[in-house]
């Protein structure tokens, strides 16, 4: 079996457990007034598990492809020789990510989205800084707006030690 279904069943096991939390156990506590509401707090998970066993499915049973994949097209992924591909880059965003989620409280949302989105983008060859630090600011900025003051919710911009 192809990487891409390996890939698609290990999806498929994950979205069904999803699915089951969603459809058969999130609603369990909820409070007597919201069980009359249209939507519910497992709503979007009930969405999202159903799209996702869909989409893992047809990838699964092959649905997504039209002819039999040559070995020298290079949208293959051939696992035979999946360390030629760029694993390194690719270990390094998600290690990246995992930094951004330790360090978003102690150095606040706007320095650790600005460090994310500029060396995320280093990462993957964009090397004009000029451009780059700027729309990681603007970027950072607007969606700390939009979640502080359009959202209401509070989210610290600046690191905990400055007590903002």
């Amino acid at each position: 079996m192809a990487l891409d279904r390996w890939i698609a069943l290990i999806i498929l096991v994950m979205s069904l457990g999803y699915a089951y939390t969603a459809f058969f156990t999130m609603d369990g506590a909820l409070a007597p007034f919201m069980r009359n509401n249209p939507i519910w707090p497992s709503t979007f998970p009930k969405v999202l598990s159903v799209m996702a066993i869909i989409a893992a499915l047809i990838i699964l049973l092959g649905f997504e492809k039209n002819e039999k994949p040559r070995e020298e097209d290079p949208s293959v992924i051939v696992y035979r020789r999946l360390l030629e591909y760029q694993v390194v880059p690719a270990l390094t965003l998600i290690g990246l990510m995992i930094a951004y989620a330790l360090l978003l409280r102690p150095i606040g949302f706007l320095a650790a989205t600005v460090g994310f989105l500029t060396i995320g983008s280093l990462v993957l060859g964009e090397r004009r800084l000029h451009i780059l630090i700027p729309v990681a600011v603007i970027a950072a900025g607007s969606i700390w707006y939009l979640v502080q003051e359009v959202l209401g919710i509070f989210l610290r911009p600046w690191p905990a030690f400055m007590g903002v």
